[in-house]
């Protein structure tokens, strides 16, 4: 090994100085590009940390970036900081805990630098636009506002009343892509600005998105039928935990992904009260009695008799009874009548006593009255559709599995109708079929394919660099650089060889040795006859 490459150098020193230059420019060439490639094989993907920034969040998100040491690159096109792929979420978690980027918006702490000697003037005026940022920032909050502003229109205050103006607020909104802002939510940005600035109605408020529409206006077509998005997330709570209960008891029979069941719920939203008053008659003679009134007026001075003559004349009063007059008294004229009020009836009599006397009496009965009060609660559920489906079951010898029996799919049935509290005379409605799945496992359903799954991307984008470098490094070696020192070392070892011939003393005494010992071999009686010319000669 070190006589090869003493060899090597010797034959490298050994040739011209051209050839000399032209080695040592390959493989300065060979090795700038080696380590290009490793340099970038090496270098990371770099992905969006924020965009669309302003130059005084852009200074101070670099600034933390290199207090950080992370790499970041500049997109000055589209205003963009970009840092390595890996660590975009890490930094934007860190830079969020020093409450960067700000996005251009100033809150309250505008009043921490508040200069001595300002005006009231401007002292409003700051705390206008802290109040404006502290808004913006809150709304800004929310999933799907990108962006927010918020103007606010405080009018100055007076002392009359009857001058005295509202304040009112305008917000702009920038929505993300792809996203809308519901009624509710719209009205939940109204009264959340409304209610951080005092005296300021809610209807004083107006929202646009960056488009020009007016949000605050919009009017649900559900809200003017009585259904807002509560009452809809109710009736799919309502429907979702029939579902639930479906699937937990025929998860255990048939498997948990071989059957689906929907149901459709049909809630009453609707409020009732009723009143009714409910007056009935005595339901005996005996009834209770709530007042009762007696008047007599006498006669004159006189003590004879009076009336007409008789027993009957002599004997007491009877007793009055209900419901409608009282019994005339003997040896009198009288008359009775019922009168009906709201909770009682009346019952008089009057009668005769003697010649200048009168003896009244009314009577009042408590009447059987009912009062029923009843309130018809939101959310009763009128009637309920559910469909169910069922695999086949599993058979190896068909492919789309064997049917289930009649007695299966009865079962199956009673099971469902306890399960969901089927009543009929709701209006409640059951199917329950058997057909084969094209696809029997949800997984594999649900499952996306691999070549989709972003982390094996990313791994096969890396290794991919590894393989372009490997690949370039080899055809650098083997394809330039080999073949070029091969060729240098075969011209070199050619030279030597040149100049051994044209001394030719050892190499052409080797060669005639070797002719004389072959011709030997080969033709004996000849070499005899010439050495015997030799030896004669010689003498």
């Amino acid at each position: 090994m070190a006589n090869a490459n003493n060899f090597s150098v010797e034959a490298f020193i050994r040739l011209p100085m051209q050839q000399k230059l032209l080695a040592i420019v390959v493989l300065a060439i060979t090795l700038s590009i080696a380590v290009s490639a490793w340099n970038w094989s090496r270098t990371p993907s770099y992905a969006v940390l924020f965009t669309n920034v302003s130059e005084r969040d852009g200074g101070a998100v670099i600034n933390a970036l290199q207090q950080m040491n992370v790499p970041y690159q500049f997109n000055e096109s589209g205003g963009s900081i970009l840092v390595p792929q890996n660590q975009v979420h890490e930094m934007r978690l860190r830079l969020a805990s020093q409450g960067l980027p700000k996005g251009g918006i100033v809150g309250f702490e505008l009043m921490e630098t508040q200069k001595i000697g300002l005006s009231q003037f401007l002292e409003q005026i700051n705390f206008q636009r802290a109040l404006e940022g502290e808004l913006s920032r809150s709304i800004q909050s929310l999933s799907a506002v990108q962006g927010a502003r918020v103007h606010l229109a405080i009018p100055k205050q007076t002392a009359f009343l009857r001058d005295e103006e509202k304040p009112s607020a305008s917000v702009l909104l920038n929505i993300h892509p792809g996203r809308t802002l519901e009624p509710n939510q719209v009205g939940g940005i109204m009264h959340l600005v409304a209610a951080s600035v005092p005296h300021l109605p809610a209807a004083n408020v107006s929202v646009i998105d960056q488009n020009g529409n007016l949000l605050s206006s919009e009017k649900d077509a559900s809200r003017g039928m009585g259904l807002d998005a509560t009452q809809l997330k109710y009736v799919q709570e309502v429907e979702s935990s029939y579902v639930k209960r479906i699937d937990n008891i025929l998860a255990a029979i048939v498997g948990s992904g071989n059957f689906r069941a929907q149901v459709t719920a049909d809630v009453d939203f609707s409020q009732a009260e009723q009143v009714a008053e409910t007056y009935k008659p005595n339901p005996n003679p005996d009834t209770s009695i709530r007042s009762q009134q007696i008047s007599e007026a006498g006669g004159g001075a006189s003590g004879g008799a009076s009336g007409v003559p008789g027993a009957l004349s002599n004997q007491p009063p009877v007793p009055a009874t209900a419901p409608l007059t009282t019994p005339a008294v003997p040896g009198s004229t009288g008359t009775g009548s019922g009168a009906a009020g709201a909770t009682t009836v009346a019952n008089t009599g009057t009668g005769a006593i003697g010649a200048n006397g009168r003896r009244d009496s009314t009577i009042n009965y408590e009447l059987d009255k009912t009062i029923r009060h009843v309130r018809q609660s939101a959310g009763n559920i009128k009637r309920l559709s559910v469909a169910v489906v069922v695999n086949n079951k599993k058979d190896a010898a068909k492919p789309a599995g064997k049917a289930l029996s009649e007695k299966e799919l009865t079962q199956i049935t009673n099971l469902v109708k306890e399960a969901m509290g089927f009543n009929k005379e709701r209006g409640d409605t059951l199917n329950v079929a058997n057909s084969p799945f094209a696809i029997g496992d949800k997984e594999a359903i649900d499952a996306s394919p691999f070549w989709k799954n972003p982390t094996l991307i990313g791994w096969l984008l890396e290794g991919l660099k590894y393989l372009v470098f490997a690949g370039v490094a080899g055809y650098l070696f083997f394809g330039i650089v080999k073949p070029f020192l091969k060729k240098l070392m075969d011209r070199a070892t050619t030279v030597p060889a040149a100049q051994s011939e044209g001394a030719g003393m050892p190499i052409n005494y080797e060669q005639k040795v070797g002719l004389a010992r072959e011709m030997a071999r080969n033709e004996p009686q000849v070499v005899a006859n010439v050495i015997k010319e030799w030896v004669s000669s010689g003498q």
